[in-house]
């Protein structure tokens, strides 16, 4: 009886793949083509499967789109405020956890890095309960009398910025975390020890010998931190669903609208999807000239 169990596909498969040109196919199909099918599509206009070709219509659509132009700012605000204080306090954290002397290190470490492996789904729906008009942080806060009235966390566009750039920084503060404290441990000690001795403070050392030495993972976390913030789209859509008042709308929220919730117009998604990419092809150049080796110029 020919063996037709999962263990014989995936043999095959891996058969498959070791054909000259297998994988050359296979990055055409499954990366390549759908980048150019998806620049193809950011030209045509049209609802649903009837669009046509319409030049840079939607490109001028985009300067006239007062929703696109409030998503794009919400994502901005989201990247400008939560991305340093993501970044600053890994290293903070890092740094103190890579101290040997601290004892249960181990623990502290597997506690701040556990959120970024919690579900997002989960999480999300955990701090809208927690985050609500009568959750447990507004009754913390008023049995601590630091408020006099609840706060609306969710409904008020000021505070459902802070609840969304709250989540994100509570997730993957810890992430960031393990390669600051990778890269640390990667350091010679009788550097620290030899600034000790010539009198030279901790937040010294700190900026003039953990920063520059940790430059590369620094660089590193602000790339993947950039592309990770223009994507937002888990976190919004489960917690505010971009409101109130598309207070909290991101561009990735806005192109599942456009594709999924509204009628659908993919040519006009595709566009703004191109608008991330640019974004973070920018930002990534700025952080690398930023970074740079200045000895090498």
């Amino acid at each position: 009886m020919e063996d037709v169990g999962f263990a014989a596909i995936s043999r095959r498969a891996n058969e498959w793949l070791v054909v000259p040109g297998a994988a050359v196919v296979l990055i055409f199909v499954f990366l390549v083509f759908p980048i150019l099918w998806s620049l193809w599509m950011s030209f045509q206009v049209g609802r649903g499967m009837n669009f046509a070709f319409g030049g840079f219509a939607n490109i001028v659509r985009l300067t006239q789109d007062p929703v696109f132009q409030r998503a794009l700012g919400n994502t901005i605000v989201f990247f400008v405020i939560q991305v340093p204080i993501m970044l600053t306090l890994a290293a903070l954290m890092a740094v103190a956890l890579n101290d040997p002397t601290l004892r249960f290190r181990g623990l502290f470490r597997t506690a701040i890095f556990l959120p970024c492996v919690t579900s997002l789904v989960a999480y999300s729906a955990l701090f809208k309960s927690m985050f609500a008009d009568a959750g447990l942080v507004n009754n913390v806060l008023l049995s601590m009398q630091l408020i006099s009235e609840p706060i609306y966390w969710i409904r008020d566009p000021f505070w459902a910025k802070v609840l969304i750039i709250t989540a994100i920084t509570w997730r993957w503060t810890g992430y960031n975390m393990i390669f600051y404290l990778a890269a640390l441990q990667n350091i010679d000690r009788s550097i620290y020890e030899a600034a000790r001795i010539d009198g030279v403070p901790g937040w010294a050392q700190f900026l003039y010998i953990t920063i520059p030495m940790l430059k590369p993972v620094i660089l590193f976390t602000s790339v993947t931190s950039t592309i990770g913030t223009l994507q937002l789209f888990d976190e919004v859509v489960n917690i505010t669903e971009g409101g109130p008042a598309d207070a909290t709308l991101t561009l990735s929220l806005y192109i599942y609208n456009l594709t999924f919730r509204f009628m659908p117009n993919f040519g006009y998604a595709a566009t703004v999807s191109y608008v991330i990419v640019v974004a973070v092809a920018i930002l990534s150049l700025i952080q690398f000239y930023v970074a740079r080796d200045r000895r090498t110029q």
